[in-house]
């Protein structure tokens, strides 16, 4: 039997990866690592550090694949995901096929935590749902970007006895700003409420040098998270940020 290990990596900082993590890595065999090309060389390289760091005999190998683009032009955003996850069925078959032995052992570093906003626990219904089922599998918890932007924002989540709620910035709407955390929000969908009386907790490439963090009353941060984003977007190729919106309390 085929073994796969999805191992949460953390949000950036290679210390994040977890003492569990640390010891699913160093069973593996071979690492796969889905290349998203030049503006992700960054992603493909901490990921490299940190077996480099990390796994103490060496003799591991590192399989290195494209990973297929997702149309963001598609008309309708749940098809053109579907599609995408598809494509990468495709791959992930292939790789389980072609690069793992029987009795062998592949490890994905996964960002942040694999059971949250992460496609590869459906990727693998799907490689199944293909008939390759010659594999099981194994979920290694991570530090999420959620738990990371609080450490770093010294701040608690939630209100006593309150609830938090996270989603995406497809999916903020005016009802859900207390408390709410947003991620995979590449359209700065919290410009839109600069009128409500929140506060916003922001960070991108949370634990890695490139870290920014901003905070402060919406209508006041607003343009300088824009500016900030934008630019280190361009400087970088690439954007990954989480951000916490908080109604302010009255008086």
């Amino acid at each position: 039997m085929k073994t796969l290990l999805l191992i949460g990596m953390g949000a950036g900082d290679p210390e994040h990866i977890t003492v569990q993590g640390i010891n699913a890595l160093n069973r593996a065999d071979v690492l796969f690592v889905l290349d998203k090309g030049q503006a992700s060389e960054d992603l493909v390289r901490m990921r490299l550090q940190i077996c480099q760091r990390y796994i103490r005999e060496p003799g591991y190998r590192v399989v290195q694949v494209s990973d297929p683009q997702r149309d963001s032009s598609a008309p309708c955003y749940t098809a053109g995901v579907e599609h995408w996850h598809e494509q990468r069925a495709e791959v992930y078959t292939r790789l389980i096929k072609d690069q793992l032995g029987d009795g062998e052992c592949a490890a994905f570093l996964l960002w942040g935590e694999p059971a949250l906003y992460d496609s590869t626990l459906r990727i693998l219904d799907r490689v199944r749902a293909r008939g390759c089922n010659d594999f099981d599998y194994e979920v290694i918890p991570g530090i999420s970007s959620v738990q990371a932007l609080a450490a770093r924002h010294r701040i608690a989540l939630n209100h006593i006895g309150q609830p938090i709620r996270i989603t995406t910035g497809r999916k903020l709407v005016a009802g859900d700003l207390d408390n709410v955390v947003v991620m995979l929000d590449a359209q700065c969908a919290f410009a839109a409420f600069v009128d409500e009386n929140v506060d916003i907790y922001w960070g991108a490439y949370i634990g890695t040098p490139d870290e920014i963090l901003i905070a402060g009353k919406l209508s006041e941060v607003c343009e300088q998270i824009k500016q900030a984003r934008s630019a280190a977007r361009a400087r970088k190729g690439w954007m990954m940020d989480t951000y916490l919106l908080r109604r302010r309390v009255a008086g």
